[in-house]
């Protein structure tokens, strides 16, 4: 258990937080969400001791231990794998140190035996035997193989780095385990062994997260930073989004009888209950939501942009044609032999293992890059809009305001009062809009280059990983912009739910060749099979 009391923080005339008084039980798993910028992250530091607030106390139960995934993926680069992990259990790791270090001695006395077998004791009580078993059991769940169990944390790579960092955070079975975005980097079997330990894990979990289908799967509480206050909500994620959107309806409906608000939570809550799993966070989930009651939910302060891409022209059968794409970089071959034709309806997600190939496939279809061999055709009646990974090209211009750079995009109406309503609905507001690109945060940036394909009109919209640095918010608005466009697309992303709900068809970039399946992202992850095969095909 954690106990928060009073908790207050300020950056200058800014507030973060004021007056927080809250308690994060066992047992439960608690969504920490908030708009970019609220405080998430800070406020896990302060309940992790890294930042001491301004005023407040936080207290851990009596005895208790306290885990934090780290970010800093550079700080042991000399420590082996396994020790790295143990390293999660600050006084067992202590221990063994000592403990071996008194067996090291060439002088050994009849002292260094009394206190040898005093931290052979406490070892023990700490299931010590176990911690390298345990370590590793962690590394292969998450997909460190054992041969990269006793290399030096400087010989792994960047993505197996975070994995390690991860296993740390969740070695010895810590009281209270807070998890920053603990999804960022982890590839789809990664995630899943994560969710289901994270479902099973009995002690206190708070975690922040931008995938919403993790934190529909694993929170049994949403705990919702706003107004610099914090306040609990029983249920996951989506819950949570759909009881504050149905609190906002009844708030702008006050003349609704009670009844008739009470039947629309009866019948809402019952969705959400039917709907729990069989596993034991979501059955806990179950008996508590039974017990929501009217006044319980209430409404966000939340603000959603307004993502809507409408084709300017009807897209025909004729949408594009790919044979035998072929492209080496640095002496690596990322595309080999790709070939597909995309259909009038299709919403294709790439998915895979290797990112630069994704990259590489939407440069070459765009005419960024050229292709070593292969080739490709767009139909007549099709018009592309792209959003690539990296839009820092598109910011160069520091001189323009932000209404000035959506004017260079704007095809039919260019006066500032279409732009400035056209930045309003995505919540640029003011004097926001006289920005300049060089002040513009990361989800500023999406934010613009979204509008940007929303001005153009595309009938084929190309999505390299969009969901990067967007808040919740925005992903929510951009996710159900792309259900409802009328167009087709092709794009990449590491968002469970994102894919879930946009793609009908499911490409597979593997070194060996495409994988290629018309099905819902669900049906093909749960295909043991065709998993069976993509992996040979690696």
């Amino acid at each position: 258990m954690i106990t928060v009391n009073n908790v207050s923080l300020r950056y200058g005339d800014r507030k973060l937080f004021e007056d927080v008084n809250i308690k994060f039980t066992p047992g439960n798993c608690y969504g920490l969400i908030g708009a970019n910028g609220a405080g998430k992250s800070t406020f896990l530091k302060i309940l992790a001791g890294e930042i001491e607030a301004q005023t407040g106390s936080v207290h851990l139960g009596p005895g208790q231990r306290l885990a934090m995934l780290k970010q800093n993926h550079f700080e042991y680069e000399e420590y082996n794998v396994l020790q790295v992990v143990i390293m999660g259990h600050e006084k067992l790791y202590q221990v063994m140190q000592e403990k071996d270090a008194i067996y090291m001695k060439a002088d050994f006395s009849d002292e260094d035996g009394i206190k040898a077998a005093e931290l052979e004791a406490e070892f023990a009580e700490m299931n010590g035997w176990e911690a390298e078993s345990e370590a590793a059991i962690l590394l292969k769940g998450l997909g460190i193989e054992e041969e990269l169990h006793n290399k030096t944390m400087a010989e792994l790579n960047g993505a197996e780095k975070v994995k390690v960092l991860l296993a740390q955070a969740l070695f010895g079975k810590p009281d209270v385990l807070l998890l920053d975005e603990p999804t960022n980097h982890l590839d789809i079997k990664a995630i899943q062994w994560l969710e289901e330990f994270l479902i099973n894990f009995e002690n206190t979990v708070i975690v922040v997260s931008h995938d919403r289908h993790f934190l529909n799967k694993v929170c049994t509480h949403i705990a919702d930073l706003d107004f610099g206050k914090i306040q609990i909500y029983v249920g996951n994620y989506d819950f949570w989004y759909e009881s504050s959107q149905l609190a906002l309806k009844m708030s702008q409906d006050a003349n609704k009888k009670k009844e008739e608000k009470i039947n629309e939570l009866q019948s809402f809550i019952a969705r959400f209950s039917a709907n729990a799993s069989k596993s034991r966070q979501a059955t806990s989930r179950k008996k508590l939501l039974d017990k929501i009651t009217l006044e319980d939910i209430k409404p966000s302060s939340r603000r959603y942009p307004y993502v809507h891409f409408a084709p300017e022209r009807e897209i025909g059968n004729d949408l594009l044609r790919v044979e035998g794409l072929t492209k080496t970089i640095d002496g690596v071959k990322v595309l080999d032999n790709v070939s597909f034709m995309m259909n009038k309806g299709d919403k294709i997600a790439l998915v895979g293992k290797n990112e630069l190939a994704k990259t590489t496939l939407f440069k070459i279809l765009m005419g960024e890059i050229e292709q070593d061999s292969g080739s490709f055709k767009w139909g007549v009646t099709t018009s592309q809009a792209y959003f690539p990974k990296d839009n820092s090209r598109y910011f160069e211009k520091d001189e323009l305001t932000l209404v000035d750079w959506l004017r260079q995009y704007s095809p039919h109406d260019q006066s500032d009062s279409f732009l400035r309503s056209f930045l309003g609905r995505m919540l640029f507001s003011g004097e926001e809009v006289l920005k300049k690109p060089s002040v513009l945060s990361g989800g500023e940036k999406v934010r613009c280059m979204l509008s940007k394909m929303m001005l153009s009109g595309a009938n084929v919209l190309l999505l390299d990983e969009p969901t990067n640095h967007l808040d919740l918010e925005s992903i929510t608005a951009l996710n159900n912009g792309l259900i409802q466009f009328k167009g087709s697309i092709i794009f990449a992303s590491h968002d469970h739910q994102f894919i879930q709900t946009i793609a009908n068809r499911i490409f597979e970039l593997t070194p060996t060749g495409l994988v290629d399946q018309q099905m819902t992202y669900n049906e093909y992850l749960a295909n043991e099979e065709l998993q069976k095969q993509v992996e040979k095909m690696y």
